[in-house]
C-alpha cells in the first residue's frame, strides 16, 4: 500500500479564510463598495472618493478581489452582484452597518483560549458593573440589528388579532418600536433589567413610542412576568442565560401568556447534532467570551422549556429572521 501524503488543506482554507474576512471588514469601514455602485472605477478614483491615499489601497482592493466581492479587470475595480446588493450604503438590503459589531465579535474571539483556561470571560458584557454610556451605547446597536428581526415576524407571522405583545429582556425597546408601528391595534410591554429600563425608556421617548410601548423592570429569571398578553417575544435572551435560567425564563413567560396565546423565541438555535448551523456554532465562541454562562441550545432544548411551560404546538420555522438567527414557536394551551 502506497503511503498517503497528508496536507494541511483545511487549515490553509482557514488560515485565509480569515484573511478574506478581515478585508471584508476593512472595505466595509473604508466603505470602499459605494462608490462603485454607478460602475467600475481605478484605484485612485476610489481613493478620492472616500478620502484616503491610494498608496496602499490598491493592495487592499485586490485581497477583495480574491475574497470574491470585487472584480477587476484592466485597472478598474467592480462591485460583485452581491456586494452591489449588500455593500453600498443607501440600499436597501445593506449590511454594513454592523461592521461595529462584527469587529467586536471578532476582537472577543481571539481570546477564546484565554478565557477557557482561566474560566473566566476575558471580554465579560455585566450591564450592572458597566457605565451608563456604554450601555446605553450597546442598546441603541441592538436596536439597529433588531430591525430585521421584527421585519421577519411581520412578514412570516399574523399579529392582527393579539392585542398585548411583551417583549422579554427587550434591551432598547426596537423591537417593540417597530411592531407597534407597523400594528397601531397592539400594546407592547418590554421587560428588562432594572439597572436597563431607565435608558430603555429614554429610547422610547426618543421615538414618541410612549402611547404604545410600556417599560416594566423585572428580572424574568427570578419570578412570573407582571401582566397578561397575548403574544411574547424572546429575542437573543436564552442564549445568554445558563440552561436552568433559560428554563426559567421560558417558564416565567409561559405564566403571562394568555390561553390561545403565542410565544416567539428568536436566537441562534442548533440542530440536535450541535454541529449545525454555522452560525449557532460559531456563536458559541462568542458566548464564551462574553458571558459567564450562556450558548446556543439546541432545539430539542427549546421543546422541553416550552413543553413544561405549558406550550402546545411546537415548530420550528425554516427560515432565519436575520445573521442567521432562528424562531421557535408554540401555542399556549388553553
Amino acid at each position: 500500500m502506497e503511503n498517503q501524503t497528508l496536507h494541511p488543506d483545511t487549515i490553509n482554507a482557514l488560515r485565509y479564510g480569515a484573511d478574506a474576512s478581515f478585508a471584508m471588514l476593512a472595505g466595509i469601514q473604508l466603505d470602499v463598495f459605494t462608490p462603485l455602485s454607478n460602475g467600475p472605477l481605478t484605484a485612485a478614483q476610489i481613493a478620492e472618493f472616500i478620502g484616503v491615499g491610494s498608496t496602499r489601497l490598491p493592495l487592499l482592493l485586490y485581497a477583495l478581489v480574491a475574497a470574491g466581492l470585487l472584480t477587476e479587470q484592466n485597472g478598474k475595480f467592480a462591485n460583485t452582484s452581491e456586494s452591489q446588493h449588500f455593500l453600498v450604503k443607501g440600499a436597501p438590503a445593506y449590511v454594513g452597518n454592523m461592521y461595529g459589531q462584527i469587529a467586536s465579535q471578532w476582537s472577543a474571539k481571539l481570546k477564546t483560549a484565554e478565557s477557557i483556561r482561566t474560566g473566566h470571560p476575558q471580554a465579560h458584557v455585566d450591564f450592572s458593573q458597566s457605565p451608563r454610556e456604554e450601555v446605553e451605547a450597546l442598546l441603541r446597536r441592538i436596536n439597529v440589528r433588531t430591525v430585521a428581526t421584527a421585519q421577519a415576524l411581520l412578514e412570516h407571522y399574523d399579529f392582527s388579532l393579539a392585542q398585548t405583545l411583551v417583549d422579554v429582556g427587550g434591551g432598547g425597546g426596537g423591537l417593540a418600536l417597530i411592531i407597534t408601528k407597523a400594528c397601531p391595534h397592539l400594546q407592547a410591554t418590554v421587560v428588562e433589567l432594572p439597572e436597563v429600563t431607565p435608558i430603555t425608556q429614554k429610547i422610547v421617548d426618543e421615538e414618541e413610542g410612549a402611547k404604545r410601548v410600556t417599560v416594566l423592570a423585572a428580572d424574568a429569571t427570578s419570578a412570573p412576568i407582571p401582566g397578561s398578553y397575548d403574544i411574547a417575544v424572546l429575542q437573543r435572551v436564552l442564549q445568554v442565560l445558563s440552561p436552568e435560567d433559560a428554563r426559567q425564563v421560558v417558564f416565567n413567560t409561559g405564566t403571562a401568556i394568555n390561553p390561545g396565546g403565542t410565544i416567539y423565541i428568536v436566537g441562534q438555535i442548533l440542530d440536535d447534532s450541535r454541529t449545525s448551523p454555522i452560525s449557532a456554532v460559531a456563536a458559541n465562541l462568542t458566548w464564551i467570551n462574553l458571558y459567564m454562562e450562556g450558548e446556543s441550545y439546541t432545539e430539542y432544548e427549546h421543546r422541553i422549556w416550552l413543553s413544561e411551560a405549558g406550550f402546545v404546538d411546537i415548530e420550528r420555522a425554516n427560515f432565519f429572521v436575520a445573521e442567521g438567527l432562528g424562531v421557535m414557536t408554540a401555542r399556549k394551551r388553553g
